[in-house]
């Protein structure tokens, strides 16, 4: 019976199904995520004057001397302004380190680490800030949102590791225009933001992780010069120690109070030396410690939980003493309010985009008229914004038109439409000013008329800044549209194809099998199970509280499916022994195999569940990790080092089951063992030397490791079917009992099925030990444990599969496996937000920092468990017999489409189903409170899952395609050459 799904039309309609999905997921990717509207062009004088209906540009600000335009600015603004500043940046430094949480002072250790700061909090010399910063956490966003003012697109995330020029409209290019000169030491990505701008620099690599000490060295060596100098005006230091403490071990790392006392001692150095001596003929200079994002209990930070938006701000060297600052009262703040604040204590315009409110309590050494004046000034600047945003705002000299003639201009309670409101609230505070400035010149206002102008002016300028910093731009509807129907109509190609090669697979069945119980198709309670995981996922996805904590899914799919699986296995042992007791006999010792495989899955499953308390709001929760760290770096390194050994002899073993004795074989098993030592070699000597500068030689060693498993692995997939024999019946009566099935003699004959097996089988094998290693290397040590687990449960996968017969669903084990790889996904730690990334893991074995190499590393690292079980797939094909219930006139072609077709398609498949279905999910959310902190980073984990699939069936098909034309080609060269010798 010739098919009409052939496997050259399957391989085409799979790859355009792939392709369509590609182009939809990039349009809605790039609709959907779009960078934030910015105004082009400058702020200048202009900024100091009221907005109007047609605005008028001062064309002579550019072409002043920047002395000159300073003056104009100064005298513009009514402002005294501060002379120098120094903005010191503490990466990742939680605020709660310093000015405490809920009402309570920081726990003492912490504030004995920092006893300088906390003495200047004490004695009304400093004033703190939670500056709550916006997610995504990670330093270039944050660092744009405290120099601009604006808060940059979601997406910020990915050009973090790639900088480039900041060209929107900040404070630096503001003190630039002023003819300020500026210094940096630090962080490098400050010259990626301003090319050329600093006058001296000294920059150093922010992403090597592994570096506490230096990093921070390079920056400290320059104070005592760069302090005595009087030829700069802002000096910025980006301190990374912490930061990088932090992603190594933790809030609650050794090393994190020393680095405290580090910052402390600069804090100290640089408020003795140039702010407490005011009178050392260099003006006034500001101190502002400022971080950039908190952290996690991890150390991690990229998503948007309290600990890593806690963000400090903390200003140093005002005029006045906050004598009646409550030092541990939560004082919240946003971290774009920084920009304007040290746009008008420095005298330069507001920037542009600026969506932030400046802090008042910070001009409390200013007069009232002069604090009002900054009110108005931000009040103008977000006044303008709001015009270029909404483009049917009213000007200032028509406000009232909105407003029906019974209300006049007598303003009491703002509502309506958005417009309406800011408008309103706009006016209201505008007569109030007008009021008291008359009131002023006759010496008749009070206090409360102060306090109620200062009202009037927060709540416009908060609510005009809540509104722009949740303002997004109009989505291009018909390019999301697009996006999305690209999605669906790849997901109908790969489903429909699935349906059609399962309708063919059944028919096949139907015709060559006279029993009676495979003549008539039912579905068992399996298979409907993994179907109606799909829609639970499906439904799931709706809720931002079943996002967080999605990993209590996967953990509930495995279980309940291995529970029926076993509920399956006792059923047919029960059938066997109610028919014969011969049958029975027969049939046991499959039978016991596949129980004792799924009761392997169920033991281990359930300790992959308890080793991480994983998600969002339950991590707090005990758990095995957290009880092994407890007792000890020791014992952590003893359980990593015996989950190594057990690891690497459980591979050994997997290779002795391969029946093959062949020396080639031996070969790649020393090879692999070779490289397993090392492994081991590499956490006993280094794993300790961890929280230290980067060892030359462990970075070689780790280098080592890299090149010999990538030529090793490389090697034996494409020399080991080039090498393999062909037609040497000893292998097919060695190789053992439950690793094959039953091969139909006239296909053994004609094609190279059983040294296929093999050559799979040893490839498979050597893509899982190079994985095994590899995860060994670069996985937190905590992790060694459950990648053993996950190992364990694949070759109990496997082994349930070799034992099945040629009548199992074959694509109920492939989307089995798929769920295995994602339930281990969060039981290694992972979760739906960016801050259980491991960057630490990232550079390893890196001398140097490479944006791709690291890139390489995290998503292995990220991704350990979905492809560790997609790589499996190749040892399931040398291991599984359902695809050879096939025609007696088969050809290549329909044997590749029935090994492929399921391990392929599968995966695909239920990818594509939770891609298109989250996707729209996300298209309904896009005004949801947590469209950002919550469904747009899942959607990065999806896409990610995505590349994850397409990678390792790529693997998958390469490896089988590939093995199989080199041994038909042998094969057919053999058939040759035993004809001539004839």
């Amino acid at each position: 019976m010739s098919s009409s799904l052939t496997c050259t039309k399957l391989t085409i309609l799979t790859i355009t199904g792939i392709t369509i999905q590609i182009i939809g997921l990039s349009l809605f990717v790039y609709g959907f995520f779009p960078v934030k509207p910015a105004l082009s062009g400058v702020s200048g004088a202009e900024s100091f004057r009221a907005p109007t209906c047609t605005p008028v540009h001062n064309q002579t600000d550019s072409d002043l001397p920047p002395h000159n335009l300073k003056s104009l600015y100064e005298e513009l603004s009514g402002i005294a302004p501060f002379d120098r500043l120094v903005l010191m940046v503490i990466d990742g430094l939680p605020a709660e380190f310093v000015l405490g949480k809920d009402d309570k002072p920081p726990p003492k250790a912490l504030m004995d680490a920092m006893p300088y700061t906390q003495s200047l909090l004490a004695n009304g010399m400093a004033i703190g800030y939670h500056a709550k910063a916006a997610p995504p956490t990670v330093t270039m966003p944050r660092l744009k949102a405290m120099v601009s003012g604006a808060i940059g697109g979601f997406l910020d995330v990915a050009f973090n590791f790639n900088t480039q020029a900041l060209l929107d409209d900040n404070l630096l290019g503001q003190f630039l225009k002023i003819g300020w000169k500026m210094v940096m030491f630090g962080d490098e990505t400050w010259l990626k933001l301003f090319p050329g701008l600093f006058t001296r620099h000294d920059g150093v690599g922010s992403f090597f992780v592994k570096d506490t000490v230096q990093v921070d060295q390079n920056v400290s060596r320059h104070l005592g010069d760069e302090l005595s100098r009087d030829d700069w005006d802002l000096m910025v230091l980006h301190y990374l120690g912490l930061d990088h403490v932090g992603h190594i071990g933790g809030r609650n790392s050794i090393l994190m109070a020393p680095k405290l006392l580090e910052m402390d001692k600069v804090v100290n150095m640089i408020h003795t030396s140039v702010i407490a001596d005011q009178e050392n003929g260099r003006g006034q200079t500001l101190l502002v410690v400022v971080s950039d994002h908190g952290m996690t209990y991890n150390g991690n930070h990229g998503g948007s939980s309290f600990e890593e938006t806690d963000s400090l701000a903390l200003f140093i060297g005002l005029r006045n003493h906050v004598s009646d600052y409550a030092l541990y009262t939560p004082n919240t703040v946003y971290q774009v309010d920084i920009a304007p604040t040290l746009a008008l204590l420095f005298g330069v315009p507001i920037p542009k985009n600026n969506v932030g409110v400046l802090l008042l309590g910070t001009f409390g050494s200013f007069t009232d008229d002069q604090q009002l004046k900054a009110l108005e000034l931000n009040s103008w600047q977000l006044l303008r914004l709001l015009q270029a945003q909404l483009p049917g705002l009213s000007c200032e000299n028509s406000l009232c038109d909105g407003f029906s003639d019974d209300q006049g201009c007598r303003i009491n309670k703002c509502s309506g439409n958005i417009a309406n409101t800011i408008c309103c609230l706009y006016l209201k505070a505008t007569m109030l000013h007008s009021s008291w400035r008359l009131k002023d010149v006759s010496r008749s206002y009070s206090r409360e008329d102060y306090s109620g102008i200062v009202a009037a002016y927060y709540e416009f300028l908060k609510t005009a800044s809540e509104w722009l910093s949740r303002r997004v731009t109009d989505k291009p509807v018909n390019l999301l549209a697009f996006g999305v129907a690209a999605m669906m109509l790849s997901c109908l190609i790969l489903l429909s194809l699935i349906f059609s090669f399962y309708k063919e697979v059944y028919n096949t069945k139907m015709q060559q099998c006279f029993d009676s119980k495979y003549g008539m198709h039912t579905w068992s309670l399996d298979e409907t199970f993994v179907l109606g995981v799909i829609l639970i996922l499906v439904v799931s996805m709706g809720s931002s509280s079943m996002v967080e904590e999605e990993q209590y899914i996967w953990h509930f799919v495995t279980s309940t499916l291995n529970m029926l699986l076993l509920r399956k296995m006792m059923k047919s042992l029960l059938v066997e022994a109610s028919q014969s007791l011969f049958r029975l006999y027969k049939g046991n010792k499959k039978i016991s195999f596949q129980m004792c495989s799924i009761f392997v899955l169920i033991i281990s499953g359930r300790t992959l569940r308890g080793w991480h308390q994983g998600g969002v709001n339950w991590t707090y929760l005990p758990d095995i990790s957290k009880w092994l760290e407890k007792a000890g770096s020791n014992h952590v390194k003893s359980v990593q080092l015996v989950s190594g050994l057990l690891m690497i002899s459980l591979c050994l073993f997997a290779l002795s089951l391969s029946g093959s004795r062949r020396k080639i074989s031996l070969v790649v098993g020393f090879s692999f063992l070779m490289f397993g030592l090392l492994v081991l070699q590499h956490i006993q000597k280094y794993q300790d030397n961890i929280f230290a500068s980067s060892d030359y030689n462990a970075t070689l060693l780790v280098q080592i490791i890299f090149a010999g498993l990538g030529i090793a692995t490389i090697g034996t997939f494409v020399a080991y079917p080039w090498l393999m024999p062909i037609c040497v019946s000893k292998i097919y009566s060695s190789y053992h009992s439950f690793m094959s099935g039953s091969v139909p003699i006239e296909i053994q004959n004609e094609y190279p099925l059983l040294e296929l097996k093999n050559s799979l089988y040893l490839i498979g094998w050597a893509y899982l030990f190079c994985w095994c290693l590899l995860q060994l290397l670069l996985q937190q040590p905590i992790n060694a444990l459950p990648m053993l687990l996950l190992f364990v449960q694949i070759l109990a996968s496997l082994i349930y599969a070799s034992n099945g017969g040629v009548h199992h669903k074959q694509w109920v084990e492939i989307a089995a496996l798929y769920y295995l790889g994602m339930a281990g996904h969060f039981a290694l730690g992972n979760s739906n937000t960016l801050a259980t990334i491991d960057v630490a893991g990232a550079f390893i074995g890196m001398s140097s920092y490479s944006t791709l190499l690291s890139g390489i590393l995290m998503f292995i690292i990220t991704y350990a468990s979905p492809s560790f079980f997609l790589l499996s797939i190749v040892m399931y094909i040398s291991v599984d017999t359902s695809y050879l219930v096939i025609p007696q006139k088969a050809d290549s072609e329909h044997l590749l489409k029935n090994m492929l077709a399921f391990p392929c398609l599968v995966p695909l498949g239920v990818n594509s189903i939770i891609l298109t279905a989250y996707t729209i999910v996300l298209l309904l959310m896009r005004n949801h409170l947590f469209v950002w902190s919550v469904f747009s980073p899942k959607y990065l984990y999806v896409c990610a899952t995505t590349l994850c699939v397409y990678i390792g069936v790529s693997f998958v098909a390469a490896t089988v395609i590939y093995s199989y034309l080199v041994l038909a080609l042998r094969k057919r060269m053999q058939g040759f050459s035993s004809i001539d010798t004839r």
